[in-house]
């Protein structure tokens, strides 16, 4: 059965990728970082960037060999903090995948947005400790545009001749399906034809390292990294942190279709939800997360039971692991059952506001390759974790329609809802 949301009849401009783009601890090319998703394949690794000694949580999922003049002047990358040349790469190598030329559209039809929970932060308490210590003319006058949320926005319509407007978004975690979503919107509403969407992220700063090492988050298992992070299982105590960038081209299908793209997947839906029910805890039935899975099912047309697979947000956590597979269940029913849920974290790192930008990517290439990524490290599921979470090795399947899940501080809650393209029968 063809997947409903496809039905040629349904009305309205359909939206579908075109493009991607990743800078992550598991590769900076589509090749390389798929392999290591589906092979399970852990970025994690002890943190090199500053000294941990003292700490209770030292190891992280690194960069590690990029080169941001591959991307940028030898002035411009020495000018921009990790974040910015992670977010211009990413969001370059999506153009090229693409094979569109934006300079050579109506300017009004292309728009740029972008996702973060942290950047800036590295530029910020530099800024913050040369202040202190020698006064404000230290300070480098290029700290605003590292600093402020919105300059990546900015930085990468710059680099790519985007003039139709520029947006960043910053809720959490669920930044970056929230920017996938806001692009889906544009199009879908007839104010674009072409959104260049993602997210960034570059945590590893000390400063920011000590909060969340107050937050007891992360995982301690620091003699044991690539195995240290363990969703849903008896074992799990946090998340392992990450860093890096994904970035998407999403296009109208009769653009796309006009020009010859290479269609990798179509984007059928987006839906949000705010629990307002704790600073930093989920509800722990997932009510908040359920409403948002159901509006992306709303918006794309769909009944639960095509949708085949779930990239979890899966932190680790014991109140995320439980919440979340208490929504599956809540929307799911005995559906449920059936569904294949995962999560991708253990491999690439959590890497916060640019989390579900990565994951969306996961999810396109889990469905172009008919292929469902593993939760690794999950070895005894802990009570209440009763679904099909796809542990250790990678599972054939000839998916139609994927969930990408993500949560944020604050109860926000964020669900992207993809599709094969073509759906077939």
């Amino acid at each position: 059965m063809a997947l409903s949301s496809l039905d040629d009849s349904v009305p309205g401009r359909r939206v579908v990728v075109t493009g991607m783009g990743v800078v992550s601890p598991n590769g900076c090319d589509l090749d390389s970082f798929w392999r290591a998703v589906r092979d399970g394949v852990s970025a994690g690794g002890p943190i090199t960037r500053f000294p941990t000694e003292g700490l209770p949580h030292r190891i992280a999922a690194e960069i590690k060999g990029f080169e941001p003049t591959r991307f940028m002047d030898a002035k411009k990358a020495k000018r921009f903090e990790k974040c910015l040349q992670y977010e211009i790469a990413a969001a370059k190598m999506a153009v090229t995948d693409s094979g569109i030329h934006i300079t050579q559209m109506d300017q009004d039809r292309v728009g740029m947005v972008d996702a973060t929970s942290a950047s800036g932060m590295e530029s910020t308490l530099k800024a913050h400790i040369a202040y202190l210590n020698r006064g404000y003319r230290s300070m480098s006058p290029f700290t605003f545009l590292n600093a402020y949320c919105g300059g990546g926005s900015g930085e990468v319509a710059l680099e790519l001749g985007i003039k139709g407007h520029a947006v960043t978004y910053c809720s959490g975690s669920a930044s970056g399906n929230d920017a996938m979503g806001y692009a889906l919107s544009m199009i879908r509403g007839d104010e674009a034809d072409v959104m260049i969407a993602g997210g960034c992220e570059a945590p590893l700063v000390e400063g920011f390292w000590g909060g969340f090492c107050v937050t007891r988050v992360m995982t301690t298992r620091n003699d044991d990294p690539m195995h240290a992070m363990r969703p849903f299982d008896t074992t799990r105590d946090g998340f392992l942190m990450g860093e890096g960038a994904a970035f998407m081209v999403l296009e109208e299908l009769a653009h796309a279709l006009g020009r010859g793209a290479r269609i990798r997947a179509e984007v059928l839906g987006h839906g949000r939800s705010c629990e307002a029910y704790h600073s930093v805890l989920p509800h722990p039935d997932g009510v908040g997360l359920s409403r948002a899975m159901e509006k992306a099912l709303r918006a794309g047309r769909l009944h639960p039971s095509e949708v085949d697979y779930i990239n979890a947000h899966g932190t680790a956590t014991e109140t995320n692991d439980l919440a979340e597979t208490r929504a599956i269940k809540r929307l799911f029913g005995a559906h449920a059952q059936r569904l294949a849920v995962s999560s991708t974290k253990p491999v690439t790192g959590h890497l916060l506001g640019a989390a579900g930008a990565l994951e969306s990517v996961i999810c396109v290439l889990a469905l172009e390759q008919s292929v469902i990524p593993p939760t690794i490290n999950l070895s005894s599921p802990a009570e209440g974790c009763d679904l099909d979470y796809v542990p250790q090795r990678a599972r054939p399947f000839p998916l139609r329609a994927v969930m990408n899940v993500n949560s944020g501080f604050g109860g926000k809650n964020s669900c992207l809802l993809l599709g094969r393209y073509p759906s077939g029968p």
